[in-house]
């Protein structure tokens, strides 16, 4: 039978309620991180369950299990759950976020994860990659895009820069309805437009669950169409609001893109140019 010396026993003890009181001088958490040693950052989630590891636990069978020799982006890391699961297969990861609270929290936690040599974080803003020409194997753009003024400007931005994969996730409307015929819409009868199935997205101008920063909420066909106007293609649905995309090569996709080719080169060029 294994002997544990009091020595050791006592040491373990202080290094658990060491990593507790980080843990609370980090406060609050919105990622129930999973640490190492056992610990869990917010094991009692206001949105229910194990978040965002119940979210994970139905896109992971969609991602490849090995990822060594991706690079991969993670838009809006917050404390970096996801980050941590990609790292873990393989994969070398660029984590941005905004709040410097949230990016506290992955740093904290990267050290204790031990992935170092994996992850890095950076505070910045989506836009930011206006700046950059790097590209990604992997972009993981999920609880992001209803917080955002400009989202399809960041979409745009994001698909310019997947090689491979795109994760999207949005805040929606209720309902899946999808209308099938939206090619067109004469100028003198607009009301297709009110149908349930036809891509739309409101705009919040105040707040949605208190919250001041969720500027939009798009309906299940907006989401879609929103998807194949910027060049991606819906590979599969791994949960709600969920969206596992592709590059679509088509050329009808680049025929359509070249509609906006010019106010998107305007404004790529014009903040490469104050860089």
């Amino acid at each position: 039978m294994a002997f544990t010396s009091p020595t050791t026993s006592s040491a373990s003890a202080e290094r658990q309620a060491e990593e507790q009181r980080q843990i609370a001088a980090l406060a609050p958490w919105f990622h129930n991180l999973h640490l190492p040693s056992g610990e869990q950052t917010l094991p009692q989630h206001v949105l229910g369950g194990d978040f965002p590891n119940f979210k994970w636990q139905q896109i992971r069978r969609c991602i490849p299990a090995d990822l060594h020799g991706w690079r991969v982006l993670d838009v809006g890391c917050n404390a970096g759950f996801y980050s941590f699961e990609l790292a873990r297969r393989g994969a070398s990861v660029l984590g941005i976020d905004v709040d410097p609270h949230y990016l506290a929290q992955a740093r904290w936690a990267l050290a204790e994860m031990g992935l170092q040599d994996r992850i890095e974080f950076r505070q910045m803003e989506v836009y930011d990659l206006l700046q950059s020409d790097e590209r990604f194997d992997l972009v993981w753009f999920m609880g992001v895009f209803y917080h955002l003024r400009y989202p399809l400007l960041a979409l745009d931005l994001l698909v310019e820069r997947t090689r491979r994969l795109l994760m999207f996730q949005t805040l929606t409307m209720p309902g899946t309805l999808v209308r099938p015929a939206t090619a067109d819409c004469p100028i003198d009868d607009r009301t297709p437009l009110l149908e349930s199935g036809w891509p739309k997205m409101a705009f919040i101008e105040h707040r949605l669950a208190g919250d001041p920063t969720n500027w939009w909420a798009a309906n299940h066909a907006g989401v879609e169409a929103m998807i194949r106007s910027s060049g991606l293609q819906v590979l599969e649905r791994p949960g709600h609001e969920m969206y596992l995309c592709a590059p679509d090569g088509r050329d009808t996709v680049a025929r359509h893109r070249a509609l906006f080719a010019s106010q998107f080169a305007s404004i790529c060029g014009g903040a490469r140019g104050r860089g």
